[in-house]
């Protein structure tokens, strides 16, 4: 692989004019055969085409973006990058930590035409991979069904899945990628491919945790659903001050609690509180949450709960508007075993106060799939840790929110491990392939060689090698 190459795969640098791009006839064949728009720099609407979430990567330049309608689409694209020594990656919501999707000097396939909810007699739910969570949601709750998934509704269903999924009612059902039978995906092949337990049952196995972009562009989903039911929603506000009482309480607390109650936590300079669901009786969420009080040793200072449909109580988490952009970062850390010093952990997490740490529970059926059953391997952690910080103008910069982030995610001790969930991807994480895909990491490397042996959809923190020198025209 020559630099030129390099550079354009890692993303180092804009490269917007760099020779060695297909010539314009090249592209006019290309926006030919194609269904949906391609925006090329320039081009009327690809200012807006080529933004993902973060305005952080605004400054970043697709060679082009296509806003694929069709199976079709995604076909072209492939065989033109391929042809082309072109990067290219799908987007779905966007909402890349490190803004993988949209690539510099490459081709953004943008999946948000690939939006259709089909909720079948049998509960199933057949969704397009540019479908968001909050559509997903709605359209499920007006036939009396849930996905089990997140709580952020501009977040696209693929990323979502493919990384493993967790949500507010996981503890009871399990990951999103859990509830997953079918994928749809195009292989660096070109091929249109059914990934399902009996149809590339490896490449189903990898769909589920192995992390969005790994092995071609996914294009729709077959989900199981389960029925709607009420949910009671809590949250408890506790002093500042509390962080390290709290912490050791919650981890106490957590493992006898039933799969119907899942509970995350809020700890920063100045915060501590816990919030929550409960697929069950108010009057037993009550019990439950004064075994936590009595464990932390302080009263809240506030406590609210209410009994809502599954919908609402996604919301609530949510309070975003759907068409602002935001600028932060992060990093992850999966909690393996208890906490030996609660003091400690808490001076780490709330030294800085521009970093946040939202703590969600994990174990129940998340724990009773195996390591090994699905690409996920963090069946057994406790809990998962994501530290955000602000990354806007007047916030400091991209690089001091990384080295804010940095210090919390290296200085949390051996209870956290080399760990980290692929959904909030660190383009500086330690050990990075290490931490999202522990013990499957071989296979999910040998599957991504079979699928995409030379490097078609390969990034920095990609499991497929770069483009190799075989020639790419041979698709």
């Amino acid at each position: 692989m020559d630099r030129r190459t390099f550079l354009r795969v890692s993303g180092a640098v804009p490269v917007a004019g760099m020779a060695g791009w297909p010539p314009p006839d090249d592209w006019q064949r290309l926006r030919r055969r194609l269904s949906g728009p391609l925006f090329r720099p320039g081009d009327p609407g690809y200012p807006e085409a080529k933004q993902g979430f973060f305005t952080m990567y605004d400054d970043r330049m697709p060679a082009a973006v296509v806003g694929a309608a069709r199976v079709e689409d995604v076909q072209e694209v492939i065989g033109f990058a391929a042809r082309h020594r072109l990067p290219v990656a799908a987007r779905s919501g966007g909402h890349s930590y490190p803004g993988y999707s949209t690539v510099d000097g490459g081709i953004v396939v943008d999946l948000s035409r690939f939006c259709g909810i089909e909720v079948r007699p049998d509960g199933r739910a057949v969704i397009g991979a540019g479908a968001r969570l909050g559509p997903i949601a709605a359209t499920l709750a007006a036939r009396g069904r849930v996905l089990p998934a997140g709580t952020c509704e501009t977040v696209g269903i693929a990323g979502l899945t493919l990384g493993g999924g967790l949500g507010l009612v996981d503890r009871k059902y399990g990951l999103t990628c859990d509830q997953l039978e079918a994928a749809r995906i195009v292989t660096a092949d070109g091929r249109v491919r059914t990934a399902s337990a009996t149809a590339e049952p490896d490449l189903f196995w990898a769909l589920r945790g192995g992390g969005g972009g790994n092995f071609g562009i996914v294009t729709g989903f077959t989900f199981r659903t389960v029925p709607a039911a009420d949910v009671a929603t809590f949250a408890l506000d506790f002093p500042d001050g509390t962080q390290a009482a709290l912490l050791g309480a919650w981890q106490e607390w957590l493992p006898g609690l039933p799969d119907e109650l899942w509970s995350g936590m809020d700890l920063a300079a100045g915060r501590a509180g816990v919030s929550g669901t409960f697929l069950g009786p108010e009057t037993r969420l009550t019990e439950l949450l004064d075994d936590l009080v009595r464990r932390v040793g302080t009263p809240p200072g506030g406590r609210r709960s209410r009994v809502t449909d599954h919908l609402s109580a996604m919301r609530s988490f949510d309070t975003r508007e759907a068409t602002v952009r935001e600028a932060y970062v992060g990093t992850s850390r999966m909690l393996t075993r208890p906490v030996a010093d609660p003091a400690a952990v808490a001076e780490v997490l709330t030294r800085d106060p521009g970093v946040d740490t939202l703590v969600d529970s994990a174990g129940g059926a998340i724990a009773r799939v195996g390591a090994r059953e699905t690409a996920f391997p963090h069946r057994k952690a406790l809990a998962s840790f994501q530290f955000l910080h602000g990354a806007a103008p007047g916030e400091g910069s991209e690089a001091g929110a990384r080295r804010s982030l940095a210090a919390v995610r290296d200085g949390l001790g051996p209870e956290f491990g080399t760990t980290g969930y692929v959904n909030y991807l660190d383009p500086e994480m330690p050990d990075w392939a290490e931490a999202y895909y522990g013990v499957n990491l071989p296979r999910l490397r040998a599957v991504a060689r079979k699928y995409d042996p030379r490097g078609i959809f390969a990034f920095p923190q990609g499991l497929s090698a770069p483009h190799s020198t075989v020639h790419l025209g041979e698709t």
